[in-house]
């Protein structure tokens, strides 16, 4: 019976040393809990490629409205890059809408927003704007002409994938800006609006 209880006795010392000696080892080789891990590749990377991608920036033809008031003047600009055609596209549209160069006029009234830009399947790109464009737009036959290739040319003239332009205001599709141009459908570029020289 002793030999028993001494044997028992011995069985639960040794497996006490050796739950000690186990917790030991994984105490001592574990890092502290507060001890930042390895960061991720993959978020590193994406996170520089998305501050290269937002600093990059690509040369665009821009069109504004000549010295003579009468034609659109093509003029290079820096505009910032975007992964493809729509979202370029938008970058775009948006430096449009920027304050012409000196010397030059915006085609596009003040208080102008982009609201967005889509691309169908056959090459249409459609751009919706803010009521501003239409609400705030001088009027004329020969302005609405300047406002609407100045849209349908950026566009054309930059991105190979978009062949023709369709003008929407707040979602929706509309005759014209200011009763002359129709736009009912897509518009290819026309380049008898452009001065000159210009491409």
């Amino acid at each position: 019976m002793a030999v028993t209880k001494r044997f028992v006795a011995l069985t639960v010392i040794t497996a006490a040393a050796v739950g000690v000696t186990a917790w030991a080892t994984i105490r001592y080789l574990a890092p502290p809990s507060g001890t930042p891990g390895p960061p991720a590749s993959g978020t590193a990377v994406a996170g520089a490629d998305r501050r290269s991608t937002e600093a990059r920036r690509i040369n665009a033809t821009l069109f504004y409205v000549g010295p003579s008031g009468l034609a659109l003047a093509a003029t290079e600009r820096d505009v910032a890059f975007a992964e493809g055609p729509s979202a370029q596209g938008r970058r775009i549209i948006e430096a449009l809408l920027e304050p012409a160069p000196p010397g030059l006029a915006s085609a596009i009234p003040p208080g102008t927003t982009l609201r967005g830009l889509y691309l169908g399947e056959h090459g249409d790109a459609y751009v919706d704007f803010g009521g501003g464009l239409r609400s705030n737009h001088p009027g004329g036959s020969q302005n609405e002409i300047l406002t609407v290739y100045a849209i349908v040319s950026a566009l054309t003239v930059n991105l190979p994938a978009i062949t023709s332009v369709q003008i929407l205001i707040d979602g929706h599709e509309v005759d014209t800006l200011a009763g002359h141009v129709d736009l009912r459908r897509p518009l290819p570029n026309a380049t008898q609006w452009m001065e000159k020289g210009t491409s």
